[in-house]
């Protein structure tokens, strides 16, 4: 009886080594190598599964945004009040700090959107998902008359996650810009703004 393909398992170990390798050295200097140590494996094993480093880093790119979306998306949902749920989703958004795994992930690896389509059409993929998101929160509460919206709620949506992208880059930086509490209370308060509600009620 022939053995079960281990395929998806050491795929799924290359996939976690590339993660780690990435959140120690970043993308700049990384390597093949870094990677391979990390798995225990050797680089010609590596290349087995994934045809090159940049192939591995847009899994691991690919596997960071959908965990990022999700986790944000249930931490919306579990909110029935127009006003908490767009605050929770503000801080859902930001990392926590300079090491949050995701959201270093997911910068680190924006480097690579710069040159690569692949990289790039993730990016556009988290960005409209993450304005999906605010854009339902924005339409829910002024259907209810809870936000009296300044401007359509996908202009608003936009403005949101353009600032706290902005906002997450200088909380990870290694001197960070602003503390996490300041960049919530920018993001609040151009949310208040725009849907002329006190959110901190």
């Amino acid at each position: 009886m022939p053995r079960p393909s281990r395929a998806h398992e050491k795929r799924e170990e290359l996939v976690a080594a590339a993660r780690r390798a990435v959140l120690e050295r970043g993308v700049l200097d990384l390597r093949l190598r870094d990677v391979a140590d990390r798995a225990e494996m050797s680089t010609g094993s590596v290349l087995y599964y994934f045809p090159n480093l940049g192939d591995l880093l847009f899994e691991v790119q690919r596997e960071a945004i959908e965990r990022f979306c999700v986790d944000r998306e249930a931490a919306a949902r579990r909110e029935p009040d127009p006003r908490r749920r767009l605050v929770t989703t503000i801080r859902a958004g930001l990392p926590t700090g300079r090491d949050d795994e995701l959201c270093v992930l997911i910068y680190e690896l924006g480097a690579y959107a710069r040159r690569d389509p692949a990289y790039a059409a993730q990016h556009i993929r988290l960005c409209e998902r993450q304005v999906a998101l605010y854009a339902a929160i924005l339409e829910a509460g002024a259907a209810t008359g809870v936000f009296d919206l300044t401007r359509d709620a996908t202009t608003i949506a936009r403005g949101l996650v353009a600032l706290e992208d902005g906002l997450g880059l200088h909380l990870t930086h290694a001197v960070p810009t602003f503390t996490v509490p300041e960049a919530e209370a920018v993001l609040v308060a151009f949310a208040a703004d725009a849907t002329r509600c006190d959110l901190e009620a």
